[in-house]
C-alpha cells in the first residue's frame, strides 16, 4: 500500500512539474540575467539621446530669439517708414527672406536737406545681415559730415576695399534732396537704376555714379542731378523687387514696377508704395521670394489747385 502511494505521489509531481518545464524555466531565468545589462545600456542610450535632443531644442529656440532680436534691430535702423518734408513724402519698406536682410534702406535730414539711400549687400542670410549695421552706420555718419553723395560713396568704397581678407560688396544709391526746390543730387554706385516717373509719362532712369562699392580699388564716383516737379515720383528698389518671378518664370521687371506705381490711386508716397508691393505679390502668387526686397518711394505732391483739377 505504501509503495503504491509513493508511486502515485511521484507520478502526480511529474505531471504538475514535468522535467522539460523545469529546464525551460531555468533557461528563461538565465536569459533574463544575460539580457539585463544590454537592456540597461539601451535605456541609458535612449536617455542620453533625449537629453541631447532637448539641448538642441533649447539652442534652436535661443537662436530663433537672437535672430528675431537682430531683425528688430534692423527694422529700427531702417527707414523711417514714412517721412514728410514740405511737398515731399518718402515711404519705404523692406522684407527679408531669411530672418535678417542685406538690403539697406534709410532716410534722414542733414541740415536743410534730406538724405536717403537704398542699397544691397551682396549675399544672403546671416552673411549679408551681419554687415547691415556696419553699412547703415557708415552711410549715416559719412552723410552727416559730408552730404555730397559721390563723396559719401567714395568714402564707403575706400573703407570697404581696405578690409581684409574679403570685403563685402555693396550696391548703393544715395540721394540728397532740397525739398524747397525739388533739386536732387545723387550717386548711383552699381545699384539698379531708380526710376523717376515724370508727370508727362516719361520714365527716367537715374544711373550716374560709378561701380558697386568694395570691388575696384581705383573706382571713381560722380554725382548726377535731377529736379522733381509736383506730381512726380522717384522709385528706388532692390533687385529682389524686379527679379520677383511668377509661375511661368517671368520677372516682374522695371516696366511692370513703373506701371504699378502709376496705377496707385492716390497722391501719396504710401499709396504708391503699397500699390507696387501689392502688384509684386499678385504677380508672384504662390511662388516664394528668392531674394530680400527693399522699396523706397519719394513723391512730390501736386499743388492743391492741380490736385483738384486732376481729381
Amino acid at each position: 500500500m505504501n509503495r503504491l502511494a509513493d508511486a502515485r505521489g511521484r507520478s502526480s509531481r511529474e505531471n504538475r512539474f514535468p522535467h522539460g518545464a523545469w529546464a525551460q524555466r531555468g533557461k528563461n531565468a538565465a536569459h533574463a540575467q544575460n539580457a539585463s545589462p544590454a537592456a540597461e545600456a539601451l535605456l541609458a542610450r535612449n536617455r542620453a539621446l533625449e537629453e541631447e535632443i532637448a539641448s538642441l531644442s533649447r539652442q534652436r529656440d535661443a537662436l530663433q530669439r537672437a535672430l528675431s532680436d537682430a531683425a528688430q534691430v534692423q527694422r529700427n535702423m531702417t527707414g523711417p517708414r514714412f517721412l514728410r518734408r514740405g511737398e515731399f513724402e518718402i515711404a519705404g519698406e523692406s522684407f527679408a527672406t531669411q530672418h535678417v536682410t542685406g538690403d539697406v534702406l534709410t532716410a534722414f535730414d542733414v541740415g536743410e536737406r534730406t538724405v536717403f539711400a537704398i542699397g544691397d549687400i551682396c549675399g544672403k542670410g546671416l552673411y549679408a545681415g551681419m554687415w547691415f549695421t556696419h553699412v547703415a552706420g557708415l552711410i549715416r555718419i559719412l552723410a552727416v559730415s559730408c552730404s555730397d553723395p559721390a563723396h559719401v560713396a567714395d568714402a564707403i568704397h575706400s573703407h570697404l576695399v581696405s578690409l581684409r581678407p574679403e570685403p563685402p560688396l555693396l550696391t548703393l544709391f544715395i540721394g540728397c534732396l532740397d525739398s524747397s526746390t525739388g533739386a536732387l543730387e545723387y550717386c548711383n554706385a552699381g545699384h539698379p537704376d531708380p526710376l523717376l516717373l515724370r508727370k508727362e509719362g516719361q520714365v527716367e532712369p537715374l544711373s550716374a555714379g560709378g561701380p558697386l562699392l568694395g570691388a575696384v580699388p581705383e573706382a571713381v564716383f560722380r554725382n548726377g542731378h535731377a529736379t522733381i516737379a509736383p506730381g512726380e515720383t522717384l522709385i528706388g528698389y532692390s533687385d529682389g523687387v524686379v527679379e520677383c518671378r511668377n509661375g511661368s518664370g517671368e520677372d516682374f521687371e522695371p516696366g511692370r514696377l513703373a506701371e504699378a506705381a502709376r496705377s496707385a490711386g492716390g497722391d501719396s508716397a504710401g499709396a504708391i508704395l503699397f500699390s507696387v508691393l501689392g502688384a509684386t505679390q499678385d504677380f508672384a502668387a504662390t511662388q516664394p521670394r528668392a531674394d530680400d526686397v527693399a522699396l523706397l518711394v519719394l513723391h512730390r505732391r501736386r499743388a492743391r489747385a492741380e490736385s483738384e483739377a486732376v481729381s
